[in-house]
């Protein structure tokens, strides 16, 4: 049987890496979609990570283990986080930083307000 936690971890992850997809083929037809895509990519791949780190080995009995494995997996993603941001303004001359920070944001709080909402309505 699936963990709860698990399986929103999943089903929120499935949502980010679709919505960034959509974002990142909408903005095909703008000269910003690059920017998109850095930002969304990274959303995903350090949430991906965070899913990772905590959840593997998941035992939601031991509540003290489970938040230090949270709190160190956000240490982690705010570093990946910053070093692929980094990178990626070193590696592209013309990346749009507000594009690429919007299109992160986006693709952080909008799948997760649509899953909420719809996770509400759950009778679970």
């Amino acid at each position: 049987m699936q963990q709860s936690g698990v399986f929103q971890a999943k089903s929120l992850l499935q949502s980010q890496i679709i919505f960034g997809f959509v974002i990142s083929v909408i903005a095909l037809f703008s000269n910003h979609a690059l920017a998109v895509a850095v930002g969304s990519g990274t959303c995903f791949i350090a949430n991906a990570l965070l899913a990772v780190l905590v959840f593997q080995d998941y035992r939601a009995q031991e509540i003290p283990r489970l938040m230090r494995r949270f709190y160190q997996g956000e240490i982690v993603k705010i570093a990946v986080i910053l070093s692929l941001f980094a990178l990626a303004r070193l590696t592209f001359d013309n990346l749009n930083i507000p594009v690429m920070l919007g299109a992160y944001f986006a693709t952080q709080i909008i799948p997760t307000l649509i899953a909420a909402q719809f996770g509400s309505r759950n009778p679970m």
